[in-house]
């Protein structure tokens, strides 16, 4: 029943692996061609609708990828200056998308919100950004060179050199930022059927980037881009320029207490990174309620219906709850075991506009759980989501976020340590909700036969056996045909809620000489108190004890009740807890990316050392690494967000980046020693000269996740966290490339390069010379 006294029919309807907003769709075609053959009064309202919330998360989606695609398009416009050279580069997107969709079409892959909503343009474009920008500027140096215009030769020769010129970066670089995206592939269980999705499509849109960055990039810019023998930088380029040239300078000079400085932040960031906490995954508003009401085992049926509207009547007054609905046991063929003492409260909210200034979702939660305390306070209730509920319960058992679940042999003492450690878990900040299942309770009429008296009546067990399914649940005896329909014919006893054993020992038995037995006459019947019910886990009976986590993350809040269940809980011989919920799943999502995340550290170091054959230096570019997780969780810690594998996921996609810039700059300067040119100098103009490619690629990375860092619609609240790690790290990484890695290389590689230079090496030139490698 729902608030309004109407009759609510659940119906679940969903095939494996089948689209939840096709299935949906489909349904609701079927419906309206029923309703023209509905009787006079009834009508069929959909009281939970999954649709509505997959279409807010796809407008979502579409806002931030749009957002963030316009203000890529506008950075790479502001910082080449040159029109042309940005419609090259913001043609990329639209094609390697188009690419990614393609495939993704053709083996049935989904839109979603993380196989697109984690899509960052200004990731995909960074190779053909590097080109574009060496190109520009090659062109440019060329035709100042020869003081006219360039012929159409010498235009797709400058190109090519300029694109063989950063080729090599361009390949390692992209091909390092695909590896980095192995762990998210080797995740497995809920965190795997998340974010693998995001990992395939980022993968696919960054080979058709790779492809298109060394085929149609240049082969536009040859054909597009004009030479301009005037400005060399944009106005914003020429003004970063002037204010890092000194910076550079000093911090060349000051060399050493940079690197002390930045090896200080890296401690710190790690010691900062302990105190953020921790969670599974961010919770995803749904923008519904539900609330799960727990009575007493054994509790009639009446009064779960009248505890039921009672709750009703007191949701309702909220503004903000627009309906609800009440699903109160299990049918015949439920997917889930619910008793009559159980009900899940559907509650429907009004949308977000509609509510009152200042209230948020939390706030909103706890006016729930206060209205049925004060209403109903003779039920136990945990507030949750539709998906979120039937999520927990589907993986763990379990209904709430975290589980302890206490093993052992004997019921008795299961429901006492549940006890004790309900009571315990009550007083740790930030687990609500607490409750232990009631493993007693329940009333049993135990019948035990008497064969020796049967025996004297004709009688047998299978007789009382017959009798016994009649008083519990009814004995077939028929089925009733009326025309095309037919009807199973049930015989049941009818007995009052409150009778007594001396009801049950009246019922009678026919003998076979047609003699009326009555059943206590050949049977003890007994009525005793017995188990609700017994759950069995790993081969041994097992009992939860179920917290939600409200205020605080969930590792934080689990590693307290560690501590005092350890402290205050006394575990016989023989009995053991365990944790799980979403606590269980983000540990082992956590010690496969502890093996996954180093291996993939390794190889990244195998390729760098691939592109220089100097191990110093690919060292000297894995450093960008340590560098960038220092602002990824000094952006957590400044927005109050825990770390969580989405997180994780975030800090995965900006190492690539990260690796990016220092392969983009040192890169260069290994060129220029090739060339001739002394180490010191050498780095100092890689610096100077890869100022723009390092500015562009972090800038359009960072600025390409912006819309989700900021977004408060339904489904950023799993973008949010990826989005504001790689934001925050992109910064203190390309402060590192632009500033430490000079330095360190200045300090490591430099000293050990000009003791035992060559003549050839020694030679310095000019800053202006214009030379093509």
């Amino acid at each position: 029943m729902d608030g309004k006294g109407e009759v609510v029919v659940g119906v679940t309807l969903m095939l494996m692996g089948e689209n939840a907003r096709t299935v949906t769709q489909r349904v609701k075609a079927k419906l309206a061609e029923l309703v023209p053959t509905l009787p006079a009064g009834i009508r069929i309202d959909p009281f939970y609708d999954r649709a509505q919330l997959v279409d807010r998360i796809i407008r979502t989606v579409t806002a931030n990828l749009a957002s963030g695609a316009a203000l890529v398009i506008v950075i790479l416009l502001l910082l080449l200056g040159d029109i042309r050279a940005g419609l090259i580069v913001a043609l990329t997107i639209p094609l390697s998308m188009l690419f990614a969709l393609t495939i993704m079409s053709a083996t049935g892959a989904s839109g979603n919100l993380m196989s697109l909503g984690a899509i960052d343009f200004g990731l995909i474009v960074d190779g053909a950004v590097i080109i574009v920008e060496n190109a520009v500027r090659r062109l440019g140096e060329r035709r100042r060179a020869k003081g006219a215009e360039l012929s159409d030769d010498e235009r797709i020769e400058a190109v090519r050199l300029a694109t063989f010129e950063v080729r090599r970066a361009s390949i390692f670089g992209e091909i390092i930022i695909a590896i980095v995206y192995l762990p998210v592939l080797a995740l497995q269980g809920v965190e795997g059927k998340i974010f693998r999705p995001m990992a395939n499509t980022v993968l696919l849109a960054l080979a058709g980037a790779f492809i298109l960055s060394l085929t149609l990039v240049p082969v536009l810019a040859s054909a597009w881009l004009v030479p301009r023998p005037d400005e060399r930088e944009t106005w914003i380029m020429r003004k970063l320029e002037a204010l890092y040239r000194p910076a550079l300078h000093h911090a060349m000079r000051l060399r050493g207490a940079l690197v002390g400085a930045a090896t200080l932040l890296v401690a710190g960031a790690i010691a900062l990174f302990f105190q953020i906490g921790a969670e599974f995954l961010p919770q995803l508003d749904e923008g519904n309620l539900l609330v799960e009401v727990r009575r007493l085992p054994g509790v009639a049926l009446s009064e779960s219906v009248a505890t039921d509207r009672r709750i009703q009547n007191a949701l309702l007054e909220i503004p903000e709850v627009a309906h609800v609905v009440n699903k109160t046991g299990s049918p015949e063929l439920a997917t889930d075991s619910m008793g009559i003492e159980q009900t899940d409260v559907y509650v429907q909210l009004e949308a977000r506009d509609r509510w009152r200034p200042g209230l948020s979702k939390d706030d909103l939660e706890q006016e729930v759980a206060q209205a049925i305390l004060r209403e109903v306070p003779e039920v136990s209730a945990a507030l949750s989501q539709p998906i979120e509920m039937r999520t927990n319960e589907l993986l763990a058992g379990t209904r709430a976020d975290v589980v302890v679940s206490i093993y052992g042999p004997d019921l008795d003492t299961l429901q006492r340590l549940g006890n004790e450690a309900a009571e315990i878990l009550e007083g740790v900040p930030g687990a609500e909700d607490v409750r232990a299942a009631q493993a007693a309770g329940l009333g049993y009429l135990r019948i035990r036969p008497d064969r020796a008296r049967l025996a004297r009546y004709g009688l047998t067990v299978e007789d009382v056996n017959v009798l016994a399914e009649a008083i519990a649940a009814g004995r077939p005896a028929g089925v009733v045909f009326e025309s095309d329909r037919r009807f199973a014919l049930v015989v049941k006893i009818d007995l009052p809620a409150d009778a007594d054993v001396e009801s049950f020992r009246s019922l009678p038995l026919k003998a076979t000489t047609g003699q009326i037995v009555p059943l206590g006459d050949v049977a003890e019947i007994v009525v005793l108190k017995g188990p609700a019910a017994i759950e069995r886990d790993k081969q041994s009976r097992r009992l939860p004890v179920e917290l939600n986590v409200r205020g605080r993350d969930m590792v934080s809040v689990v590693a307290d009740a560690q501590n005092a269940l350890a402290a205050k809980l006394t575990v016989p011989a023989g009995y053991r807890l365990e944790w799980g919920g979403q606590f269980e799943n983000y540990e082992s999502a956590r010690r496969r990316l502890a093996v996954v995340v180093p291996a993939v550290f390794a190889l990244i170091l195998f390729l760098l050392w691939l592109a220089f054959r100097r191990v110093r230096t690919a060292l000297l570019i894995f450093l960008d690494i340590p560098f960038a997780v220092v602002g990824g969780v000094l952006a957590l810690w400044l927005r109050d967000l825990p770390f969580s594998i989405s997180a994780g996921v975030g800090f995965i996609a900006l190492f690539g980046v990260a690796v990016l810039n220092g392969l983009v700059m040192l890169s260069y300067a290994r060129q220029l020693e090739d060339e001739g040119v002394a180490p010191d100098e050498a780095i100092a103009r890689a610096a100077e000269r890869r100022l723009r490619p390092v500015v562009m690629t972090a800038l359009v990375a960072a600025l390409g996740f912006l819309p989700m860092a900021l977004s408060t619609d339904a489904g950023s609240e799993v973008q949010r966290p990826l989005a504001t790690v790689v934001i925050g790290g992109l910064f203190t990484a390309t402060a590192l490339t632009l500033f430490v890695l000079p330095a360190v290389y200045r300090l490591v590689v430099a000293p050990g390069c000009s003791r035992g230079v060559t003549a050839r090496r020694t030679k310095t030139i000019p800053p202006n010379d214009t030379r093509e490698p």
